[in-house]
C-alpha cells in the first residue's frame, strides 16, 4: 500500500478531534429531533469527508512566510516586497506552489511563538520561513528569551513536519558591541541547535558600504523595492535546497 502523505495525516487527524465535540452535541438534544439529528449527523460527515479531499489534493509544496515589517513589504506595495517576488520567481520550477504571507509590521519572536500555531493549522506548510528577531533586537529585549521563542518556533514547525528556514538579522552598533555581536550570533546558534536552514543576515545585500543607503527608506530600516530583488537573491538557494529535499522520495 502506498504511504498516506503527512500533510493528509495532519488534516485527518485535526478534522477527528472534532468529532467527539459534535456526538456530545447530538446526545444533548432531545430524540423529538431525532430526524433532524440523522440529518445534521449525515451533512456534517459529508463536509468533513469533503473538506478532508480539498485539504489532501496533490499539489505543489506550501511555503509560510512569518516575518515583521521587512517581509510586511513595510513603505511598499505588495507586489514590490520580497515574498511576492519569491512567489513570482518559484512558478517556473514549481509551478504548483503555495506561498502564504504571515507577516506583521512590528512583530517580534514572542508574537510569532504566539500566533505560529494557528498559522501552521491554517496553511499546513512544507516549509516556514522565519524572519523575526529584528524588532527585538531593536527594543532591547533579552537575547536569551529571544533565542528560546526562536528555537520554540523551529521546534513547533518541525513537530508539525515543516522544513524551516531562518532568515538572521542585525542591528545597528549604536547597542554596544557586545549586545550588536551576541543578537547576529542568535540566529546561527539557533539553527545548528534546532537543525534549521540559515540565511546569517537577510540584508546583507544591501548594507555592504555608504553607497547602499539608496537601498533603505528615508527611515533608514526598511529597505526599499529596489533591494527586495536583491534581498530574495540571498534567499533563493537555501530554499531551493529544501524544495529539493521535500522532493526526493
Amino acid at each position: 500500500m502506498n504511504a498516506i502523505p503527512q500533510k493528509a495525516q495532519r488534516v485527518f487527524y485535526a478534522n477527528l478531534l472534532v468529532i467527539p465535540e459534535f456526538l456530545l452535541r447530538i446526545q444533548s438534544l432531545k430524540m423529538r429531533h431525532k430526524h433532524c439529528l440523522q440529518v445534521t449527523a449525515i451533512s456534517f460527515f459529508m463536509l468533513l469527508a469533503a473538506s478532508s479531499d480539498a485539504d489532501t489534493t496533490p499539489g505543489g509544496p506550501t511555503i509560510v512566510v512569518l516575518g515583521d515589517s521587512i517581509s510586511a513589504h513595510y513603505g511598499l506595495s505588495e507586489s514590490d516586497g520580497w515574498v511576492e517576488l519569491m512567489r513570482q520567481a518559484l512558478q517556473a520550477e514549481y509551478p504548483d506552489t503555495r506561498v502564504h504571507n504571515a507577516s506583521i509590521s512590528g512583530d517580534t519572536t514572542s508574537g510569532g511563538l504566539q500566533r505560529l500555531p494557528r498559522t501552521l493549522e491554517r496553511f499546513q506548510p512544507d516549509i516556514v520561513i522565519l524572519e523575526l528577531g529584528g524588532n527585538d533586537g531593536l527594543r532591547g529585549q533579552s537575547l536569551k528569551q529571544m533565542a528560546a521563542n526562536l528555537e520554540g518556533m523551529v521546534d513547533a514547525a518541525h513537530a508539525f513536519g515543516a522544513e524551516v528556514l531562518i532568515l538572521g538579522m542585525q542591528i545597528p552598533s549604536n547597542y554596544g558591541p557586545a549586545y550588536t555581536e551576541q543578537f547576529a550570533s542568535v540566529f546561527s546558534e539557533v539553527a545548528e541547535t534546532t537543525g534549521a536552514a540559515l540565511v546569517p543576515f537577510l540584508l546583507a545585500p544591501i548594507t555592504k558600504g555608504p553607497g547602499d543607503r539608496k537601498y533603505f527608506q528615508p527611515d533608514g530600516i526598511h529597505p526599499t523595492a529596489e533591494a527586495q530583488p536583491l534581498m530574495l537573491d540571498i534567499v533563493m538557494p537555501e530554499l531551493t535546497q529544501l524544495l529539493q529535499s521535500l522532493a526526493k522520495p
